[in-house]
């Protein structure tokens, strides 16, 4: 057996690089963390391949002395710790001294950096770990670290990294929590030499959303106060309006002392405060603030510290989902009485980000005519626009009983009996009984509708009398211009109107005006989220399409029996009519022969 021995600095740095720095955004998220804790009113973040050959962050924090500096690249060493005790009151952002040893040790590695009493500026350099100079430089009070070739003492490292553009993604959102984080710092963000984002010091939360998010995302949240003075709790920040939503949870941030963390005891208590009010699937976007003492906190639980653990999260959770409630409630009061109904309305319009999958404008309470089933037979291969809706109805959802997505004959002959609970609809069948959900039949019939119109070989378009302005932040940006082609081919037209504008000059058929921003959203969502798509270009339009579903058929929407039938023959002409595109079934049938066994008769 090998005898036990003492590892050197140089393995012991590596290993602890390895818990602390998995990628390149954590080398960003420790040195903006330090910048921070120095007092730094402007932070630069400057990248290039994803961080994998080069890091710079440059701030006008107060910098170090020389001794200060060299020190500083010891493991452990750090000025916000001196006894076990002080964990229990601590407010910075750093504070084990593990991020710059960590770091130096598995990259090429070089620090300036200057005190406001020192005359000068002092420069280390470093390479994986070993110290190769250190001297005097020119420079202003701050400090500037570089880190390139990272991980080039471990080149096993690197093969677990993503691609640059999934790295890339992973620090410009790192470095807008931050922004949003600390609105009175002013954050630059470049990649590759060319401006991310760019915002000057806000005066406002609302502010900074709008410099990194938007304007649009800012004008739909609303500001949260509340304080629980027995616990010393106060939650501060923006929320939703009732009816905001979106597909995923990247725009629900919660900040502990003004710390980026990710908290399963917060986002459930927001989520909970949204039950009702936003579409079942869907995320509200917020900005919370959560200010608690320290010692009712551990953020000492994950090595990056991501994660934190609180003292009494019962309490914490109450705290939080009474808060989010109080402002919702307190929101929705806002609205004028004669205008409650038109509001609720809107709000349960808003809370689909998809456009409905039917190419029609009816709703449930009234069908109106727009494209019939012949529209999709191969005689009439395009579509014809959208028609103007005849009335206002009460209801904005859209039901996909007006058409079929094909002109296949039906596969089976069924006589509609009766619908059951405003879910299910009873048909007699040739062989037996056939149980019918409502939703998953809808849901199919528009999937496949919207496949279809996306399949054929020029999507028909409509002209908007007024363009609408679609705002995009850089890395939506960047997203978007990789899917313009796309979204053209299948029936959009959209045009560029400045820095991180666009206007939406056409839309496509199956489309209705008002979810044509959200639906693009989506999209952008989507490839976030599964990467771009290197298949043929109806994939991407496919997972889009699967999302239309939380446009359909609901049991508070009314559904008469002729249109219950509509919907089974509809089905019934569907390429896949079992099952939805969630994979759920869309009816079940019992034969005659099973009804004889289960009576015993012959």
């Amino acid at each position: 057996m090998p005898s036990i021995r003492i590892l050197t600095d140089q393995v012991a740095n590596q290993i602890a690089a390895g818990e602390v720095i998995e990628r390149p955004v954590a080398v960003v998220k420790e040195l903006v963390e330090n910048s921070i804790d120095a007092g730094a009113t402007k932070i630069e973040v400057e990248f290039r391949n994803g961080g994998k050959s080069y890091i710079r962050i440059e701030d006008n924090g107060v910098g170090m002395a020389p001794d200060d500096a060299l020190l500083s690249l010891e493991r452990h060493a750090t000025s916000k710790l001196k006894a076990a005790s002080d964990l229990d009151e601590v407010l910075s952002f750093g504070f084990r001294g593990e991020a710059l040893p960590s770091i130096a040790s598995v990259s090429k590695f070089r620090l300036r950096t200057r005190h406001a009493e020192s005359e000068h500026g002092t420069e280390i350099n470093i390479n994986g770990g070993k110290l190769l100079d250190k001297r005097d430089c020119g420079m202003p009070v701050g400090s500037v670290i570089e880190v390139s070739n990272l991980f080039n003492s471990v080149p096993a490292r690197r093969k677990f990294l993503k691609t640059d553009a999934t790295e890339s993604a992973h620090i410009t959102y790192t470095c807008r929590l931050f922004a949003v984080a600390h609105p009175h710092i002013a954050f630059r963000v470049l990649e590759n030499g060319r401006t991310v984002f760019q915002s000057p010091a806000c005066e406002t939360l609302s502010d900074r959303i709008a410099e990194i998010w938007g304007r649009q995302l800012a004008k739909d949240l609303i500001p949260v106060d509340a304080e629980d003075t027995v616990n010393g709790y106060r939650l501060t920040g923006l929320t939703a309006k009732p009816g905001i939503g979106r597909s995923t949870r990247r725009e629900l941030i919660t900040m502990v002392n003004s710390r980026p963390v990710d908290s399963r005891t917060l986002g459930f208590a927001v989520l909970d405060a949204y039950h009702g009010q936003i579409q079942k699937g869907r995320y509200p976007p917020a900005f919370l603030f959560l200010d608690i003492a320290p010692k009712d906190i551990d953020i000492n639980v994950h090595p990056a510290k991501r994660e934190i653990r609180f003292r009494q999260e019962g309490a914490v959770r109450r705290f939080v989902l009474n808060a989010i409630s109080e402002t919702l409630t307190s929101a929705q009061k806002k609205i004028h009485p004669s205008n409650q109904t038109e509001a609720l309305d809107n709000s349960k319009v808003t809370t689909s980000a998809l456009p409905s999958a039917s190419p029609t404008p009816s709703t449930l309470g009234s069908l109106k005519p727009a494209i019939h089933a012949d529209s999709f037979s191969e005689a009439n291969p395009k579509p014809s626009p959208i028609a103007p809706s005849p009335s206002p109805s009460p209801s904005p959802k859209t039901t996909s009983t007006e058409s079929a997505p094909t002109e296949q004959k039906p596969h089976y002959n069924w006589r509609f009996i009766a619908s059951f609970q405003k879910r299910y609809a009873l048909f007699e069948a040739e062989k037996g009984l056939v149980l019918l959900n409502l939703r998953h039949a809808d849901q199919r019939v528009r999937f496949e509708q919207i496949i279809n119109q996306t399949n054929l070989d020029k999507t028909h378009s409509q002209q908007l009398l007024i363009p609408m302005p679609l705002e995009l932040d850089t890395l939506s940006q960047q997203i978007f211009e990789g899917q313009r082609k796309q979204l053209s081919d299948n029936g959009f037209r959209i045009e560029a109107f400045g820095r991180s504008l666009y206007r939406i000059e056409a839309i496509p058929a199956w489309i209705t005006e008002d979810k044509a921003e959200d639906f693009i959203r989506e999209l952008i969502d989507q490839v976030r989220q599964r990467g771009t798509q290197r298949k043929t270009s109806s994939m991407t339009w496919e997972s889009v399409a699967r999302l239309a579903v939380t446009e359909s058929y609901q049991t508070n929407d009314p559904l008469n029996n002729a249109q219950i039938e509509t919907l089974a023959q509809n089905l019934l002409k569907c390429q896949n009519p079992h099952t939805a595109p969630t994979g759920k079934p869309t009816f079940q049938e019992i034969s005659w022969r099973e009804w004889a066994r289960r009576f015993g008769s012959e």
